[in-house]
């Protein structure tokens, strides 16, 4: 295969989709089987080994509870070609949609990796590996968050990558920022931060409520003026907003030690800084997505 065909093979993975829900388990396997890969690093990886990091991965950028799903990728993966499997012909031997329960891999030490092949390729060009690794959090992360993503899965946040051949690419709308700043008046609609340089806006971010790699638009009522903390913590699901009544609320995940802890929930229950006209309010749709594919429950009282 050349570099594009396999640069087009991890683009055409199959990830589990049904309507707008989010799975990220295929992505986060690879990109941590992606950061095992070196000049001399073996094939394959024993479950009992992936298993522990691919729950705290899901835990911390996946929708709520998809770390109970985390051994589907290490099973399904090599449909897509892109993954091969080690273990009893017991197991090995079952269809595709035979999944084998957590206790089965544990027990059976099931092992999977990418075929030698595509790992000697992957071994013989570092950049390959930055550029598959960044086209995937690309496709499936918000910009504020790729780094975290990348970081804790073992490779560096500051990839570089090419579009592949024939490549069709989803554009955003470049108005699409200072649009929902105005909306917002140029302020941060959990805090008000408003700090400026002259007319340059400092730390204030238009965030979408769903996500544009979930297929989320480039509207205003699918935006937030954020300050870059907010956003952050939006984008990794520490607070939600209720779409009855714009009402801000916090995870019991996040803690702290107690000035900074008492800082961020104080904004909890408290009400968003709508926007200036009511066309631009967040529309209930988004603010449900959010509140099902990204905040991490439960909420706080």
């Amino acid at each position: 295969m050349t570099r594009d065909e396999i640069i087009q093979a991890f683009d055409r993975m199959r990830v589990w989709q049904r309507g707008d829900q989010r799975a990220v388990h295929k992505p986060l396997l690879v990109l941590f089987a992606l950061a095992k890969v070196s000049p001399g690093s073996t094939a394959m990886m024993d479950w009992n080994e992936a298993e522990p990091r691919l729950k705290e991965l899901l835990d911390e950028f996946g929708p709520d509870g998809s770390g109970q799903t985390r051994h589907y990728p290490f099973w399904h993966l090599k449909t897509d070609g892109l993954w091969k499997l080690e273990g009893p012909e017991s197991i090995l031997a079952r269809p595709p949609s035979a999944t084998p329960t957590l206790t089965e891999l544990r027990s059976n030490h099931v092992r999977g990796g990418f075929p030698p092949s595509l790992l000697k390729a992957l071994q013989d060009e570092s950049q390959l590996v930055a550029a598959i690794a960044r086209r995937i959090v690309e496709a499936h992360f918000p910009e504020s968050i790729r780094g975290d993503v990348l970081a804790a899965v073992g490779l560096p946040d500051d990839l570089s990558t090419t579009p592949a051949e024939g490549e069709a690419v989803r554009r955003r709308d470049p108005a699409f920022r200072e649009k929902v700043l105005l909306a917002y008046q140029y302020r941060c609609g959990v805090c008000g931060h408003d700090l400026r340089l002259g007319r340059q806006t400092i730390g204030l971010e238009a965030a979408h409520i769903k996500w544009f790699q979930a297929k989320g638009p480039d509207i205003v009522p699918n935006g937030l003026a954020l300050c870059s903390l907010h956003h952050k913590i939006f984008d990794l699901g520490a607070f939600t907003i209720l779409p009855e009544n714009y009402q801000m609320v916090f995870s019991q995940h996040l803690n702290g030690s107690d000035e900074p802890a008492r800082r961020m929930l104080a904004y909890h229950g408290a009400g968003l800084i709508l926007p200036q006209s009511r066309e631009y309010l967040p529309q209930p749709e988004f603010l449900e997505w959010h509140g099902k594919q990204v905040f991490k429950n439960p909420a706080r009282q």
